[in-house]
């Protein structure tokens, strides 16, 4: 487990590092597997109590694959934050620090082109898409979600989260018509930030020591319209994948609603490498381990077991 997701090292008080592993004590009990997406899932699935052997056929930490023998069971996490295409942008006459060049109908083939090896696959995504970002479709630019240049339209985040997301799972049945891949799809949906006083990019923080009652707390507007996007382009995949009587199977794991209700649950300033000396903005993003983030595996281990559930 990396230093860095670790809280309890990196300045987290002792009573906020008993709050975060308490719910270990939950009710839900306790083959191949692949997820795909950006960086929280790593975190999920890197709380495993066998030691893997590492079996990756790359020293890019983006993309390992983790061979548990005890268990016959490899875990392999592909880096693809975006789940299309994606590369680093440049645009004639503009300098634009961070840009990238997003490719929304071609699913990334960091991950579509390792189907074939898998039982299951794990989706997630979202966040990333607040990156500036200049649009593709059929190698054209069709807009971008920032102001850019005078002659590019602008087109909101939510866009191209849409088009991302039918990307990927038409990728996927098509995969699955092709006969590639026969697995279980799981969305695991929208994992909601909590920054307050401010965004990621103001001074925002999250600084509270405790879980929201339900009733305390709602969905940011732009991150809720994402996470019922996704939800739409789920049940468009899952219907289409029906219409076979042998291939791909989609399913959901809802982490969204349980997880608005843990602000307790983040790095916040403390999401960094032990011996680090800098200066970093806050993390609302990502979650701590031990942490919330754990129901994670609960949850799949659960669905793995009931294929009804």
């Amino acid at each position: 487990m990396p230093s860095s997701t670790r809280c309890r090292t990196t300045g987290l008080t002792t009573e906020q590092q008993v709050w975060l592993t308490e719910q270990a004590t939950c009710s839900v009990p306790s083959s191949q597997e692949n997820p795909s997406g950006p960086s929280s899932p790593h975190g999920s699935y890197n709380g495993y109590v066998e030691n893997p052997r590492d079996v990756s056929d790359t020293t890019d930490q983006n993309f390992r694959r983790m061979h548990y023998e005890a268990h016959n069971f490899t875990l392999s996490i592909f880096w693809s934050p975006f789940l299309v295409r994606s590369e680093d942008g440049r645009l004639p006459g503009l300098s634009w620090s961070g840009l990238w060049n997003l490719y929304l109908d071609e699913a990334d083939p960091a991950w579509t082109s390792q189907l074939g090896g898998f039982d299951f696959l794990i989706i997630s995504g979202g966040n990333w898409f607040t990156r500036p970002s200049v649009f593709y479709e059929k190698h054209r630019i069709v807009g971008s979600n920032y102001y850019l240049l005078r002659n590019i339209k602008v087109l909101n985040l939510e866009y191209a989260n849409w088009k991302a997301f039918r990307a990927a799972f038409d990728a996927i049945n098509k995969a699955g018509r092709a006969g590639r891949f026969r697995g279980d799809v799981f969305l695991r949906t929208l994992s909601p930030s909590h920054f307050e006083n401010g965004q990621w990019d103001s001074g925002g923080d999250c600084v509270r020591k405790w879980p929201f009652r339900r009733n305390e707390t709602r969905m940011m507007p732009m991150e809720e319209k994402l996470y019922k996007q996704q939800l739409v382009e789920f049940r468009r995949a899952k219907a289409e994948a029906k219409k076979r009587k042998k291939g791909v199977r989609f399913r959901l794991l809802e982490a969204t609603a349980a997880m608005l209700l843990r602000p307790d649950g983040h790095p916040s300033r403390y999401g960094h490498w032990q011996d680090q000396n800098v200066v970093l903005r806050n993390d609302c993003v990502h979650w701590c381990l031990p942490g919330p983030v754990d129901m994670w595996n609960d949850i799949f281990l659960q669905m793995l077991k009931d294929p009804y559930a």
